[in-house]
């Protein structure tokens, strides 16, 4: 075996290290695609991830204390660089291009930083834009109409 030291000092229990480069380190296509997904949820005008059926299954998946940060994502990962397809919602109001623009800067620096590999692309598709439902007027009650006659 080849030790950074392997000859511990007399008396010491120190549990030698490995050097640097011994062995395999293997990242899975899920565990890149959460730490894509979560930095694009992160970025401001992204309402969700997903197409129409996974944020269903996304809401069911909120309502019992579920999530899945990587729902909306894929990645391929290769031995040293890696590719992320972002399907997304934005929210009303935000210009989409640079919304994409943004996600993608997101996840490159996200994946290169966490994963340690080299993003070759992201490739954004913004599905829908969500629209708040308008905000009905508070209806008032017998009470506030007394008071304000």
């Amino acid at each position: 075996m080849d030790y950074q030291n392997p000859q511990p000092s007399q008396g010491s229990h120190a549990v030698p290290v490995p050097a640097p480069g011994l062995g395999r380190t293997v990242i899975s296509e899920t565990a890149v695609a959460k730490v894509a997904g979560i930095a694009a949820r992160a970025v401001p005008g992204v309402y969700s991830l997903g197409s129409g059926p996974s944020r269903a299954l996304g809401a069911i998946r909120d309502a019992v204390g579920s999530s899945d940060h990587a729902a909306g994502v894929h990645a391929e990962v290769g031995e040293t660089q890696v590719a992320v397809d972002i399907n997304l919602v934005a929210s009303y109001g935000t210009p989409l291009h640079s919304l994409a623009n943004e996600v993608r800067a997101a996840v490159y620096r996200a994946v290169e930083e966490l994963v340690g590999l080299q993003v070759i692309e992201v490739n954004v598709e913004i599905t829908d834009v969500y629209v708040p439902p308008p905000v009905k007027p508070a209806v008032s009650g017998p009470a506030e109409r007394e008071a304000l006659q």
